[in-house]
């Protein structure tokens, strides 16, 4: 028998609907979008690949862990157990995953088969200023050739580089950016407010700031973006057709990985390593360079804790006169 993620028992009047219809779209603003994808994804795989039956029992999860143990890393063993959770506590059953034997077993699996954390390449500032570059000739190219399609491409491929590199975006939060919840002055600043984020538990919205710079600036590259956009509300980030016609909604956040190749390959850069997560990551490894605290560096990301911020940063390390290429020799990530 099939059951559905969550499933609540409303019993409306007949003049209750549209109070029902609002109930659910309340319920599922609760729950990120990709959270809600991947739990019913998991809940799926227990079902009907594995063949569990719902409401499951800690042996049947026990099992589940062991035949899936050499498959998946244990982050995602993690996730699944947190569907089940998830599912059986929406639906009023006691929890089996928190049963002694269920947490008995993950501990052997992550004893038995460990896995080194996979972990996004950093988007080095070298591999930044290319792609940028890359993008100026090609909104100069497409300004003499009064080519609108190439140019709005140009400006969106920049606007989205930037932002997501020195705010230190995730790749969901990029496509969730609106623009009436952004203020931007030329040579000031630009302010982003965020009403839903991965760290916001609490769904209270989060204001971030960034300064104008001199080189390689995302407040530059996001007024551009709009000029030749023509847009004034709804999402800052949408996909382009060949002709360089815009559509209404925002782009895709799995699509971002993607599309973030493709212009980086675009510019030469190689691109096979680059994840949605490497602009945040590469912001973070070159603050660390340049001397940010690690304090500061939370504050600005956005990190709750210092674990969190520990698995974006490349921290320096020197090994003196031993060192093939001495210390004054090794590039430095400043602009």
């Amino acid at each position: 028998m099939q059951y559905p993620l969550i499933r609540f028992i409303v019993y409306p009047s007949p003049t209750d609907t549209r109070t029902m219809t609002d109930i659910e779209r309340y319920l599922r603003a609760a729950t990120r979008d990709n959270t809600r994808r991947s739990y019913q994804a998991a809940i799926e795989h227990f079902e009907s690949h594995w063949g569990g039956f719902l409401p499951a029992t800690a042996e049947s999860i026990a099992r589940y862990l062991v035949d899936h143990a050499d498959q998946h890393a244990v982050s995602t063993l993690r996730q699944r157990l947190a569907a089940l959770s998830q599912w059986h506590v929406a639906q009023g059953f006691p929890d089996p995953t928190k049963a002694p034997l269920v947490r008995q077993v993950l501990r052997g699996i992550r004893t038995l088969h460990p896995t080194p954390p996979k972990q996004a390449a950093p988007l080095l500032l070298q591999h930044l200023q290319t792609a940028v570059s890359c993008f100026e000739e090609e909104a100069r190219q497409a300004r003499e050739h009064h080519d609108l399609a190439a140019l709005r491409r140009a400006r969106r491929d920049s606007a989205l580089l930037l932002l997501g590199f020195w705010r230190g975006f995730r790749g969901d939060e990029l496509a969730r950016l609106r623009i009436e919840h952004i203020q931007a002055e030329a040579g000031v600043g630009i302010t982003l407010f965020l009403p839903r984020s991965k760290g916001d538990r609490e769904a209270l919205g989060v204001q971030h700031r960034t300064p104008a710079l001199k080189a390689l600036c995302p407040v530059t590259a996001y007024l551009q973006w709009l000029e030749v956009a023509g847009i004034a509300h709804g999402p800052v980030f949408r996909k382009l057709d060949r002709w360089g016609n815009l559509g209404d909604s925002a782009l895709n956040s799995n699509s971002l990985v993607g599309l973030l190749r493709r212009m980086l390959e675009r510019a030469g850069v190689p691109a096979a390593l680059y994840t949605g997560h490497s602009l945040r990551r590469g912001f973070a490894t070159w603050a660390t360079a340049n001397g940010w605290e690690l304090k500061s560096l939370m504050s600005y990301v956005g990190w709750k804790d210092a674990k969190s911020a520990l698995r974006y940063i490349d921290s320096a390390q020197r090994f003196g006169e031993l060192a093939v290429l001495p210390a004054s020799q090794t590039p430095r990530l400043i602009p």
